[in-house]
Formats: structure tokens, C-alpha cells, sequence
């Protein structure tokens, strides 16, 4: 019988606590891009000294430990009820609060008191998908406030930024988006971005993207391009981490586009801190 509590409370534990080995190792060749002293070297420094701690006490990575989105997926002829799953969720969440790797971060938002054992419609968010595979994969992604207050949907064509239906308007988008954070929602980040889909899946959609390690490049070769050229060109706004001047204003880029309406033409951007919190784990069923 699989524990499934157990193991999804251990997900959290080492997502809250373990930064991915892709975004520190990334976070390190920033800071070696950066001159030694600078505010950009300092913070870079700081952010992997905070990392080692945080891994060797057990303890979170940032106080704020932001909303837990778990994505199930599944084998198509599984006996495993998505319920079920939602259910040994909520215990791996209040497991984890009270053991210190989630803080009480649920908030009933009409009242403004505290849920104090953040579990709540809708907390944690599940997901569910199902393929041609034999065992279960999870991956949890954690997402702070001060960076989802980042995220922002722009609506093609766009008159101010002088942005069409096209990859170059896409371009203006995400350029005008990096420049109005200015370091907000704890740069260095990362930008998710779906082009296309309705206003509600787009967000879905870009939010998806952060689960990709920062070492791959989307198959479609166009937006590939696209996810190099705003990280180069970001770069070149000086913005630096956490807005205080420097080269690395984002670790990385990932980009997919979803069919649309004729009418509309959405570029919706999912912003994630430098502390992009996601792990996986595959649970073997036979």
C-alpha cells in the first residue's frame, strides 16, 4: 500500500527547503559574470549562501512559501482516484505546516483571517493529467507572492508598445514586462509565457512553463530563438538582481504558444524569483 501522505509530504519538505540543482548552478555562473564586489556579485552570493543554509538546517528557502501547485501525472488505466490523491494532499500540507517547511500562508480573503493549516478549496491547487505510462509522476511547484504579483497579460495588438500579431510584438511584451518589475518580485527571475489561448488558460499555460529545468530549449524551434534572445537582451537593461544594476535580470525564459480565437491574441507572462521551487518524484505502481 503506497503512503501516498508520506511521500507528497516529503515532496514539500525537499521543495521548500532544496533549491533545484539547475537554478543554483545558473545562479552561480550569474554571479560570475558579474564584477566581483558589485551589489549584483554580492546579492548573487548571498542568494547561494542562503540556498546552503537552508538545504543543511532543513528549513525553507524563503519565509514566504508560497502557493503549492501539485501536477499528477497519472497512467490512463490507473485504479488511483484523483480524490484520493487531492485527499493525502491536504494531509502532506498540513504536515508540512506543522513541521515548520510551510509557514501559515492561506488567507480567507473576504474575512482576512489566517487558515492556519493552509488547506482550503482550491489549497493545495491539483492537477491532473493522464498518459501511456506504468508508474505516477508528481511535480510540486511553489510560488511566492511577491513574484505571482509580477505576472501580467498583454492583449495583441497593442497600440502603446507598438506590438502586433507576431513574434516581434510577443518581443515588445515581454521587453515592456521585464522593464516595468525593475527587479520587483525578487529578481533574478524567471519568465513562463504562453502565446495564445483564452485570458484564464494562458495564465495556466505560462505558469506550466516554470516546471521546465532552465538548461532545456522549447522543440519549436521559433520560440527557442525567441526564449534566447529576451534572456540575452535582458542583460542589456541593467536592472540586475533584485533592481540593483548588474547583467543578470533573469535566469531564464521558457515559452509555448496554445491555438487562439481569430479575435484575440493574448501574451500572458507567469514571473517566478529567483527561489523557483519545483521538484519531482515517480512513485512506481506495480
Amino acid at each position: 500500500m503506497i503512503d501516498w501522505t508520506a511521500i507528497l509530504t516529503e515532496l514539500i519538505r525537499r521543495a521548500s527547503c532544496d533549491l533545484p540543482a539547475d537554478v543554483e548552478e545558473r545562479i552561480r555562473q550569474c554571479r560570475a559574470s558579474e564584477t566581483e564586489g558589485s551589489p549584483a556579485a554580492i546579492i548573487c552570493s548571498t542568494i547561494l549562501e542562503n540556498s546552503a543554509l537552508a538545504r543543511a538546517a532543513d528549513t525553507p528557502i524563503c519565509q514566504d512559501t508560497g502557493t503549492l501547485s501539485l501536477y499528477f501525472d497519472l497512467p490512463f488505466h490507473t485504479t488511483l482516484s484523483p480524490l484520493s490523491l487531492q485527499s493525502a494532499a491536504n494531509e502532506a500540507v498540513r504536515s508540512a505546516t506543522a513541521n515548520g517547511w510551510l509557514r501559515r500562508n492561506t488567507i480567507e480573503s473576504i474575512s482576512g483571517t489566517s487558515i492556519d493549516d493552509n488547506i482550503a478549496p482550491g489549497s493545495p491547487d491539483c492537477h491532473f493529467d493522464f498518459s501511456d505510462r506504468s508508474d505516477a509522476q508528481v511535480t510540486l511547484l511553489m510560488k511566492g507572492g511577491g513574484c505571482e504579483n509580477m505576472s501580467s497579460q498583454y492583449s495583441l495588438p497593442d497600440r502603446e508598445l507598438k506590438a502586433g500579431r507576431d513574434l516581434n510584438g510577443v518581443r515588445k511584451c515581454l521587453l515592456h514586462a521585464i522593464w516595468q518589475v525593475q527587479g520587483q518580485g525578487c529578481a533574478p527571475g524567471i519568465l513562463g509565457v504562453c502565446i495564445g489561448a483564452d485570458r484564464a488558460n494562458g495564465y495556466a499555460q505560462a505558469k506550466r512553463q516554470l516546471l521546465r529545468p532552465l538548461t532545456d530549449s522549447s522543440p519549436d524551434l521559433r520560440l527557442a530563438e525567441l526564449e534566447d534572445q529576451i534572456l540575452a537582451e535582458s542583460a542589456t537593461l541593467g536592472i540586475g538582481p533584485m533592481g540593483m544594476g548588474g547583467k543578470t535580470t533573469l535566469l531564464g525564459v521558457k515559452i509555448t504558444a496554445a491555438p487562439r480565437l481569430p479575435a484575440s491574441y493574448f501574451v500572458t507572462i507567469a514571473y517566478m524569483c529567483w527561489a523557483c521551487r519545483r521538484h519531482t518524484i515517480t512513485v512506481p505502481l506495480a
